[in-house]
């Protein structure tokens, strides 16, 4: 039986041009990656010209790279109280979704937002308010938004499962929605991946809660913290609290296939740490046809 493509790679640098991440994927053996559409610590946008969209699409042939997934700015809060931060916010993410859309992304995954005080559900009604008027300014879009899984650092909202199945039911043109599961927000935020029984469970909720056909992305990132310590910080494959195990019962998942899997581990000096966690990843999987199991039974390859 021949291999299923593997859809695995990194956040590459846009440094030089949105074209130029294809190549730097390329030389990591990746066949997905993830990019900033823009400067993702600044508002303003430098401009997309129709030779850097050339560029980027000859540069997708060549290396035969896809999907590629952007992921907006640090700087945008769609649940922010202050006026004109969110204002901004909204703005920009209108920039990001055109920018992805130029560029034939299907996905821009964003963190929803943090109500900085305000509680939860002022922070969900304002997020839910921001996507209907994104939606509305980006009729015809194919580019869909992927609200991202939070730590639950501060008031970041997201880091329930519930947060996101409210706001996907909320939003008017839900359609156009889906969810990037980071593997070391959800861990820091209370949900195991650790043990076969644990990530079942874990996965069980959040199709309960969410459903698995909204699942667009996944983050591969260990844990520098505890398990629900609501601390955001990134760790190399391993080498953190999830530990082996948990990345192994990920990527042995039959449901995933399709879905790309893009590390956000510390950089480091140049590419040699990527290429480690890449490699590492992928000595996890298991292709035996013999090993697989039906996906009604946990999707598991053991």
């Amino acid at each position: 039986m021949a291999k299923e493509k593997l859809l695995i790679g990194a956040h590459m640098s846009i440094s030089g041009g949105v074209f130029n991440a294809l190549l730097c994927g390329q030389e990591l053996e990746c066949t997905t990656i993830q990019i900033f559409t823009k400067n993702n610590n600044q508002w303003k946008a430098k401009e997309l010209f129709p030779e850097d969209v050339k560029k980027f699409f000859e540069n997708q042939k060549t290396t035969g790279i896809s999907p590629v997934v952007g992921h907006n700015g640090y700087l945008i809060n769609l649940a922010s109280p202050k006026d004109n931060v969110y204002d901004q916010s909204k703005e920009s993410m209108l920039v990001e979704l055109k920018r992805a859309e130029l560029l034939g992304l299907p996905y821009l995954v964003m963190h929803p937002g943090s109500h900085l005080g305000k509680g939860e559900k002022e922070g969900i009604k304002k997020i839910v308010r921001s996507i209907d008027w994104l939606h509305q300014k980006t009729k015809g879009f194919k580019v869909k938004i992927l609200l991202e899984t939070t730590a639950g650092q501060g008031s970041a909202i997201g880091h329930r499962f519930e947060h996101l199945a409210e706001i996907i039911e909320r939003v008017k043109d839900n359609e156009r929605l889906g969810v990037c599961y980071d593997t070391c927000h959800t861990f820091a935020a209370g949900y195991d991946i650790r043990t076969k029984k644990a990530y079942q469970a874990t996965f069980k909720e959040f199709d309960n809660s969410i459903g698995l056909n909204r699942l667009g992305v996944i983050h591969v990132n260990d844990s520098l913290k505890d398990l629900g310590s609501r601390v955001d910080r990134h760790q190399h494959i391993g080498e953190g609290k999830i530990g082996l195990e948990g990345f192994r019962l990920l990527m042995n998942d039959k449901r995933w296939e399709k879905i790309p899997k893009i590390l956000e581990t510390p950089k480091g000096e140049g590419a040699a740490r990527d290429i480690k966690n890449l490699n590492l990843l992928k000595s996890l999987v298991k292709w035996s046809k013999s090993a697989c199991r039906d996906s009604k039974n946990g999707s598991l390859r053991s």
